[in-house]
Order: structure tokens, then sequence, then C-alpha cells
């Protein structure tokens, strides 16, 4: 089984497209919704909440996680990752690499929360991607 979990409803898109790739997986969805939104939260009580909702997610039976949370992966899947080493851990981030790839321009927008704009992960993507577009 594979668990999901956002702060709210938006991994619900997440859980749609995993449903239409492997229709016949058994899928399970964790709103969040009692901490949403996560990204005005700071980076421990996030890696907190990603811990606690993944362990849940584990305890009933999920032997892969995904984080359907630009917020949740940028502050807590590096967190995840060591903590949960045999549990293969799949994080959504910006799309920094695509929209740089196929920028005309060289230039981009992301939107993004508080959190995930002020994060290592975020400026680790630009930095490494940015190149694409020159």
């Amino acid at each position: 089984m594979i668990g999901i979990f956002d702060s709210g409803l938006g991994g619900l898109s997440v859980l749609n497209a995993i449903a239409g790739v492997l229709p016949r997986t058994d899928l399970t969805y964790i709103a969040d919704t009692a901490h949403v939104p996560y990204g005005e939260k700071n980076d421990d009580f996030i890696r907190q909440r990603a811990l606690a909702v993944s362990q849940h997610l584990i305890d009933r039976g999920c032997s892969q996680i995904v984080v359907a949370c630009n917020t949740a992966t940028a502050a807590a899947v590096t967190t995840l990752r060591e903590t949960l080493p045999d549990v293969p851990i799949i994080g959504i981030e910006p799309g920094i690499k695509p929209a740089a790839r196929v920028s005309k321009s060289g230039r981009i927008a992301v939107l993004t929360t508080t959190s995930t704009a002020h994060s290592k992960r975020l400026a680790r993507l630009i930095e490494e991607h940015a190149k694409l577009v020159a």
C-alpha cells in the first residue's frame, strides 16, 4: 500500500495521478487539516508532523510514502529518509527543472509557501537548474 499525505486537500491531485497510473494499488491519503497550512509553520514543526503522519501511514500498512506537499518535502523529506531508511519516501518539489528547461526567456516564476521560499532545498534546485536557461 502507498501512503500519501499533504497538509490539506491539494495532494488529492497527486493521489488521483497515482491512482491513474497504478489503478490496482491500494492507496491511503491523509489530509493533515488539523495543522493546515504547513507553509506558515517552522521547519521543526513541519518535520514533526511529517514524521508523525508517515509513521501513522506505516502503522496502517503502507510500505511507501508520498509527501504530496512542496512545503513538507522542502522541510522534512531528508529527515524522513534518514529516520525511515527502509521505507521509500517520494517527495514533491517545485517544478524548477522542467520550467527552466522549457523557458524561452530564461525567466520562470514559482509560487511557493513562505516556508518553501526560504528553504535550502528550493535554493539548491534553483542553483542546480538555473544553468539550463543560460
